[in-house]
Order: structure tokens, then sequence, then C-alpha cells
């Protein structure tokens, strides 16, 4: 068996755990907490945790410390001092919630992050309204991915209702800044050993309730910047445009570094299609003087811009080598350099991981496979993202490869107008996630 393991045999007959006396004790405990967990996605949604700049987060993390502590998990709030993004402007605050069983056993931990992009334009709706409308709740963060924290919540709540007599611990974190590296959340967490008694890790991202994610592509940071000379902008034939040397390196990508990109393609089952080739997108691009401030009302100055900066976000296959695909955008540049005169540039590296592939024979993997056929009364789909998210942390950091992603919402959703979270794919998912919780945590034994 290869290295990203092979399908699990899906002709083997599930636990007794999941026969249908506690398939319908935990289903019927969720439809009564129905009215709970809208109001609980509701109430995170209403906290504006945006990331950038990182606000409310102390704020969130003390909402989930009420709500957890109310259930019997004992709780820790815990700053990521020093961490990347962490400033006593904008703290990072994360939160992690243990409950220990009667019997020692395995534990597993839920992991969501708190934090959400802008808003954006196109909204129709309140982004921070929490507004429920035909079976859906909208906001920002929504799908991603504040309804899969309340729907971790609730069926941790409902399997302890459900389960008096279980082995081990449940845990469930919040933690920050997965939207722009994780390196004050998870990544801290993972440093500060946080992982180290966790044995099982489901991340509630919203890849669709009926599907499995066990990785993602790999993504290289990087800033592209080009020099020029300064001048009077109505004599720029005496200073060098930096902005014109940028924009040929733009040539330079459209013509070659994009077509052989596209043709870089993957074995990894990456959704949607698209993302099954290597991609790289320009995440933003500056020349000349600064943008304005909202107090300044006045017109920009005539002059040569000696300055182009441009911000990329390459993200790569694992049949990919990291050192090429560095080495790639340096060949592009120096390609550049021989054509042009004065060309001059400087390439920083800001962040990257490489990519990661839980086996599917993993045993959380294999729990939550069968908790889907239960539920949804067919085989999963097994995924990988096309984006990273706070896996890397675990695996990179922690050293835990016993971790996917698994959580309601549509992937698609993430990050656009009038994002919303389903109500039925919250209560199905909370019911995989509970179904998963009594085989990993009583070993088959029904509830009494």
């Amino acid at each position: 068996m290869n290295d990203h393991g092979s399908s699990p045999d899906s002709d083997q007959p599930d636990p007794d755990m999941h026969d249908f006396k506690v398939r319908d004790l935990l289903r019927a405990e969720l439809a009564d907490r129905r009215d709970d967990l809208i109001a609980l996605t509701q109430a995170l949604i209403r906290i504006p945790t945006l990331n950038p700049p990182g606000v409310h987060y102390r704020e969130i993390c003390e909402f989930l410390d009420k709500r957890l502590s109310a259930s019997g998990f004992e709780t820790q709030l815990i700053r990521a001092i020093g961490a990347h993004g962490d400033t006593d402007r904008y703290p990072r605050w994360n939160i992690v919630a243990r409950r220990d069983g009667p019997r020692s056993g395995d534990c597993v931990h839920f992991n969501s992050h708190t934090d959400v992009v802008e808003v954006g334009r196109g909204w129709t709706r309140d982004p921070f309204g929490g507004e429920v409308a035909d079976g859906k709740i909208y906001g920002r963060g929504a799908c991603d991915m504040k309804g899969g924290l309340a729907a971790s919540i609730v069926a941790a709540e409902a399997f302890l209702a459900v389960v008096p007599d279980w082995a081990g611990a449940i845990e469930i974190s919040g933690t920050v800044d997965e939207e722009s590296g994780g390196y004050a959340g998870v990544a801290y967490l993972a440093e500060k050993s946080f992982f180290d008694k966790v044995q099982h890790v489901i991340i509630p991202e919203p890849l669709n309730p009926d599907r499995i994610c066990l990785g993602h592509r790999g993504v290289w940071w990087a800033e592209i910047e080009t020099f020029g000379e300064i001048a009077h902008g109505s004599m720029p034939f005496l200073g060098d445009c930096a902005v014109r040397h940028m924009g040929a390196v733009l040539h330079e990508m459209e013509e070659n570094l994009f077509p052989a990109l596209h043709a870089k393609t993957t074995e990894m089952p990456v959704v949607p299609e698209g993302a099954r080739h290597s991609t790289l997108n320009i995440n933003s691009l500056h020349g000349g003087l600064p943008e304005p401030g909202e107090d300044e009302t006045g017109f920009p100055s005539a002059c040569v811009p000696d300055s182009a900066r441009m911000v990329i976000d390459r993200r790569y296959l694992i049949e990919e080598d990291p050192e090429e695909v560095k080495a790639e955008i340096r060949a592009m540049l120096e390609r550049v350099k021989s054509q042009r005169e004065n060309f001059t540039y400087e390439l920083r590296e800001m962040w990257g991981v490489t990519p990661t592939m839980t086996r599917k024979e993993a045993p959380v993997v294999q729990s939550i496979a069968r908790a889907i056929r239960q539920t949804y009364g067919r085989d999963p789909e097994y995924v990988v993202s096309p984006g990273t998210y706070d896996q890397k942390h675990i695996a990179r950091i922690g050293k835990l490869h016993n971790c996917i992603a698994y959580g309601p919402g549509i992937l698609d959703l993430a990050h656009k107008p009038d994002e919303y979270i389903g109500i039925d794919d919250m209560l199905q998912s909370a019911e995989v996630m509970a179904l998963s919780l009594v085989e990993l945590l009583t070993a088959g034994k029904a509830p009494t």
C-alpha cells in the first residue's frame, strides 16, 4: 500500500455501537437541541472576529468559556504571546476545553478556528446578523467555520447526554488566525505541546457533510519587489518606473508560468477539479505612492514609482518538490532580468507548508466513514482541500497524523457574499461527529 492509502473495505460490517438504538437516541437528542444549535451559531456569527486585524478574539473565547464550562468542561484561555500577529492592540486569544470521562482512554479533539475574513462587497443580508431564512443561517463565518464549531459543541453535548459511561476525553478548541496561517492559533498550541495527549483530531471545516477531507495541497507565499528610480512624473524618461518592470513580470507569468503550472496535475483527490492543477494567485499588487488614508482628501503627487510589490500565493501538489517550487519563481524572474534593461528585484519568502494527506485507514477516518454510512446511507467521498487549514500544524509540529477535516457547509460558499450554513447540514454532521465519539470512546459499548 502506498503512502496515500487505499480505499477502506466498505463491505466490513460496522461495530455494534453503530446500531439503530444508538443512532436513534443521538438523533432524537440532537433534534431536541435544534433550536439551541441555531441560537449558538447565531451568537458566534454576531461576534465579528475579523482577521485581519484580529478583533474580538477574547470576546469569543469568553463566550465559549461560559458555554463549555456549563457543560462540564474545564477550560483554558491562552494568549499566544510572542507569536506572529500577537500585539497588545490585537492580542491573539485561544481557548481549549477538556472533559474527562469516567474511565481512561483516547482523547478526541475538535478544533475550529474562530476568525473570519473581511466582509467584502455584494451582501444582501447583515453579515453579522445571523439571519435565519429558508433553513439557512446567514453571516460571515457561518460556513467557514462557526457553523462547524457550533455543530461540534452540540455533538459533544448530545453524546454526553446519551452515553454516560465512556472512556477517555473530549477536547474542543477555538483558535485564531487560521485565515492568515494559524501561527498564533493551532501552531502556537502545538508548539506548547497541547496535542501531545491527543489521539484523534476532527476539524469541522466546510468540505460538505458527506465528505472526509484527508489533507491539503502545499502552499508557498512570497513577495516580489521590483525597483526603479524616482523622478518627476512630467519627465518619466529621467527616472525608471518600477511598475513597468513589474508589468514585465506579469507578462512573463501570463505567457509562460501560468501555462506551465496548469500542465501539472496530481493524483490527490483535490476538490474542486481545477485545484488538481498547480496554481498561483496574485494576492496583492502595489506600486508608487502609499494608498491615501481615510482622512486624506488631497491628490497624489507626480512621481515615477521607484518600487512595486506583488504578493504571490503558490499552491502546489504532493508530487512537487518544495525547493523546485521556489526555484521556478526565481528562474522566471531571472528570465525577465536577462531580457530587460535595468531590471532589479528582490524575492522575499513569507511562509509556507508542505502538502499533507492522512491515510484512509487511520482510526479517525474509519470512524467518521462508518458514521457517514449510518447517517447518509452511502459511502463517504474522500477529498483533499485546495487550500490549507490547521491540519498542517497538527501534523507538522504536533506530529499527529490521525487528523481530518469533517464538518457541515458547502466549500464553495467560504469567503463569498451572503455566506450561509444549512441547519439540516449542521444537524446531520453533528450526528456523524457524535456517532464517531461513541465508537472512539466506548469501544462499541452501547449506551445504558
